[in-house]
């Protein structure tokens, strides 16, 4: 009877070892993966040589400068844009001035766009309106008229169209 009972024991020990291993390899397990967990959001800081940090501040003033730069050019080419409609051989309106004598020329006589002098309206019109739906691929004209209305069209076509004969009579 005697080894009977230590024969239990034995095996209540043996039982209770076996769950006191199992729980402790969970906490051991828990351990390894909030280890791997702060490796993987570990943050990293480089250290900056101080010749970098100077070449930066370098690189940012020039920036700054040639962002001045690029002003003072657009605000030079922005009066150029102004000047351009007033310079030609006849008037014209504000918004020929605006939207289309930079490329086009003071009097539709083309610069960088094409010459538009000798264009009849309806061919204007028509391309106008085919510039701003986009089934006429040119982004700087679609980038232009895609805030002018109709009306707007109509009256630059009807100015584009007559370029021709104010130039003739502004010429003889």
């Amino acid at each position: 009877m005697i080894k009977h009972v230590i024969a239990g024991i034995s095996v209540v020990l043996a039982l209770w070892a076996s769950i006191y291993m199992y729980n402790s390899d969970k906490e051991v397990n828990k351990l390894a993966n909030i280890q791997s967990l702060i490796k993987r959001t570990e943050i990293k800081v480089h250290l900056v040589k101080k010749t970098t940090i100077k070449k930066e501040i370098q690189q940012e003033q020039k920036n700054s400068i040639a962002s001045k730069e690029n002003k003072k050019m657009d605000d030079k080419l922005k009066a150029l844009r102004n000047k351009a409609g007033n310079m030609a051989a006849f008037k014209v309106s504000p918004l020929y001035k605006k939207n289309c004598s930079s490329c086009h020329g003071a009097t539709g006589e083309g610069i960088i766009g094409p010459k538009l002098r000798g264009k009849n309206k309806e061919y204007i019109l028509k391309s106008l309106k085919e510039f701003k739906a986009g089934t006429r691929k040119n982004y700087v004209m679609y980038g232009l008229l895609g805030n002018l209305s109709d009306q707007q069209l109509v009256d630059l076509a009807t100015e584009i169209g007559s370029f021709q004969e104010k130039y003739d009579k502004a010429t003889k």
